[in-house]
């Protein structure tokens, strides 16, 4: 277990926050944040200690022990910040998207693209079988992302499965956990539910996010620990493969309405001069540099913790 102050911890609650809001952002992954700001496998780590192991510890041993075995000050700094970005910071993003997109999408696009760098170098071996599980991950995304939005469904079996699968997309990197919610057809279901306050629908997702979470740490614990090189490659794959969601300038084919949110479900992408409209391309550039340069910045700081 790492040894902490509590600067420590202000940082760890700020990287909270910009994965919260990048998870705000459809086609944005919380996972990527995580991964170039050196917390993913302490992350994924300490979701993986949350089992039936430690409430033992805790009847057995007491609460301090509980809380370390738990890693609790990382986890509460960490879900702190996401807490705080969702309240305060996701609003300024949603105003972005809806006024602001190609500059908010330039951003991210060039931050995504620099974490592909990022997560690739950290293989330490490329082999062939590397090298197919990077190309099958990047295939795998992009199929994700070309995939066409189901009907609304209401079933609480289904909306159990959404949770586990949405919450499973927003630890991994280059999936956004509010697309596969639009892909599946629940987003509406569980927006309206927050709304007027269902709580049956509410408890039935959180559940399944719960479920999803803890179990899918799981299988991302003993993937690191015993395929790290091709977990890695895979993850790189998964974000190349997004980069198709987050591409700034589109044409907008369909648009559905849910409550307040209009949501995009089918659009496709052009190139700067062939967008309908003011391509903003200069402040794009600027602002796709400044998100590519931000990850190596984070780097240097993730290094010297």
């Amino acid at each position: 277990m790492k040894t902490r102050q509590f600067f420590d911890y202000v940082f760890i609650t700020l990287k909270g926050m910009a994965m919260g809001a990048a998870d705000v952002v459809p086609g944005v992954s919380g996972g990527t944040i995580a991964f170039i700001s050196g917390i993913y496998e302490e992350l994924i780590s300490s979701i993986n200690n949350i089992n039936l192991s430690l409430f033992t510890t805790l009847r057995k041993e007491g609460l301090k022990a509980f809380w370390e075995k738990a890693n609790g000050n990382f986890l509460l700094a960490l879900f702190l910040g996401i807490f705080i970005s969702v309240l305060s910071l996701a609003k300024i993003l949603s105003w972005l998207l809806d006024n602001k997109p190609i500059l908010l999408w330039s951003f991210f696009f060039g931050l995504v693209l620099a974490s592909i760098i990022f997560v690739g170098k950290e293989i330490t071996k490329w082999t062939v079988a590397t090298i197919v599980t990077f190309c099958a991950g990047a295939v795998l995304a992009f199929f994700i992302t070309e995939l066409p939005p189901s009907e609304n469904v209401d079933s609480l079996p289904y909306l159990f499965l959404s949770g586990a699968l949405a919450v499973c997309a927003m630890i991994l990197p280059g999936i956004s956990g509010a697309f596969i919610l639009v892909l599946l057809g629940s987003y509406k279901t569980i927006l309206d539910a927050l709304h007027e306050r269902d709580m049956k629908i509410i408890i039935t997702v959180a559940i399944g996010a719960v479920f999803g979470l803890l179990s899918f740490a799981r299988i991302l614990k003993w993937m690191f620990s015993h395929y790290k090189n091709i977990t890695l490659a895979l993850l790189t794959g998964f974000i190349l493969g997004s980069l198709n969601k987050i591409w700034p300038w589109k044409k907008v084919l369909e648009t559905k309405t849910f409550s307040d949110k209009i949501i995009i479900i089918d659009d496709m992408n052009v190139w700067p001069w062939a967008y309908n409209g003011d391509n903003q391309l200069i402040l794009a550039i600027i602002l796709a540099i400044i998100g590519f340069s931000l990850i190596f910045i984070l780097e240097k700081f993730a290094s010297k913790e």
